[in-house]
């Protein structure tokens, strides 16, 4: 760890004493969002009897909350650029931090959801920006184990979320599970406008009409994906999908003639950027199902209670704590394409075995099949974001985190939808496992075929390193 605040002559990013206070700000803000998901599904059967819904709208609690996040994304990140992240970021702690009091004290269901819109909102400020935040707070000989550094405190929000929720119901009521944010969001929002790097602001106008494509765009994609993971009507289905592809053509027409885009398609002319975000869509299709997969195969098929399934389930985020930083390290060390497809390789093996897992398996036959695919996937995501980072100019940081962003979102979500389609065909979870091998399989060969670039690439970038460092020395 002190190996990311140790500082070079001739670094890059903020000195290390600054570089701390950044770190300790991002971990606050991106605990918090990554946190509320699943401590608030926990707490969804609990709200829905005391706020007198049914189960089937408590769960809109979640769902307005990752619409509005998703539908966000590009968006934020684009404001960013021309206001400054900083100020975006300090915005999206701020409101995030209001709107979950709003959440605590709101008197009924309607209100709940409004907050948890604007909580959306804050989360999607804060998640676009991110990487690009680790990016100018470190120097780039330390960009992988940054991102390591961050893939750890993901891996351990998700981990402690369900135990935090389940600890503060078992002695409170569920309000208090958002007046844990109240503290939280005041010394991330303190912090980081005292850390974070100042930056200038991009000259220009905002792209508002490819803002409004956009979120449209991206609110047809989720609305389908959930469509079809609850079994909706065809019609309906057919709906969001005609919106989406209606949307995404009208976006795709104004990036290409609007004087400032709101995403620079000349982004994806990159091969390593477009196959890194491709290699990152296609992993997250595989994990984004397998969680939900599994959640029903230990219950329904193995007859596991909630809590033994969330215990089940601990190997993959505990080895990915484990793994990420050292992943990170070795991004930085060796070609960081070639590290990722060794992740990817273990989390396909991972996905394999726990499609070919029986129905009368032990728990330790469980829990090592989960690390498994928590190992190749710890291995696989630092370098895949050093990667995809890395592989743009510094000016478009914002713009690669977004999509960095939307495309992991996107990916989870329309691995949430292939479980229901696989459900609603009778067809069985262990089907949609397979399904989600066989995308981390495509995902590895995505990441094959740019081992070559990605090995040029750093070369590169040391040897330029190596050049600034001798012209500042005397």
């Amino acid at each position: 760890m002190s190996r990311l605040f140790s500082d070079r002559e001739g670094d890059d990013g903020l000195p290390s004493a600054d570089r701390r206070l950044a770190v300790v700000a991002l971990t606050l803000s991106t605990l918090m969002s990554v946190i509320d998901v699943t401590m608030i599904n926990i707490a969804l059967p609990t709200m829905a009897r005391d706020l007198g819904i049914t189960d089937a709208r408590a769960v809109w609690i979640t769902n307005v909350f990752q619409i509005v996040c998703a539908a966000m994304l590009l968006v934020c990140a684009a404001a960013s650029e021309l206001l400054s992240r900083r100020k975006v970021y300090v915005f999206g702690i701020a409101i995030f931090t209001l709107a979950a009091m709003g959440s605590a004290l709101a008197p009924n269901f309607e209100t709940l959801l409004v907050c948890r819109a604007l909580q959306g909102l804050g989360a999607a400020a804060t998640l676009s920006i991110g990487p690009s935040l680790y990016r100018s707070i470190f120097p780039s000989r330390l960009l992988g184990s940054a991102l390591g550094l961050s893939a750890l405190i993901v891996a351990i929000g998700y981990a402690v979320g369900p135990s935090i929720g389940g600890v503060i119901l078992s002695v409170a009521d569920w309000p208090w599970l958002f007046v844990l944010y109240l503290p939280l969001g005041i010394i991330s929002l303190i912090m980081s406008w005292r850390a974070l790097p100042s930056e200038p602001r991009r000259e220009g106008s905002f792209d508002a009409l490819g803002a409004l494509a956009s979120i449209a765009m991206l609110s047809g994609v989720f609305m389908a994906m959930e469509a079809i993971g609850q079994r909706a009507p065809g019609l309906e289905i057919l709906g969001w999908l005609a919106l989406t592809l209606i949307s995404g053509t009208a976006f795709v027409v104004r990036q290409q003639r609007a004087a400032y885009p709101l995403l620079p398609l000349s982004l994806f002319r990159e091969p390593r950027f477009s196959l890194a975000v491709g290699t990152q869509g296609a992993s997250f299709i595989g994990q984004g199902l397998a969680v939900v997969a599994l959640s029903f195969f230990y219950q329904q098929e193995m007859g596991f209670s909630a809590l033994h399934t969330a215990w089940l389930f601990t190997p993959w985020p505990l080895t990915i704590m484990l793994i990420g930083p050292v992943s990170g390290r070795l991004a930085d060390r060796f070609n960081p394409s070639l590290v990722a497809s060794a992740g990817l390789a273990l989390l396909m093996m991972g996905l394999f075995s726990l499609a070919m897992l029986p129905n009368d398996a032990g728990v330790l036959d469980s829990m090592w099949r989960t690390a498994l695919c928590g190992l190749g996937f710890g291995l696989f995501q630092p370098p895949n974001n050093r990667e995809l980072m890395s592989s743009v100019p510094k000016e478009r940081s914002a713009s690669a985190s977004g999509v960095m962003s939307t495309t992991r979102t996107v990916g989870q979500s329309l691995g949430v939808a292939i479980v229901g389609l696989c459900l609603a065909a009778g067809a069985g979870v262990q089907l949609a496992l397979w399904v989600g091998a066989l995308t981390t399989a495509l995902a590895l060969l995505i990441s094959l075929t740019r081992i070559r670039r990605a090995g040029e690439a750093q070369q590169v970038q040391r040897a330029a390193r190596k050049a600034g460092a001798s012209s500042e020395t005397p």
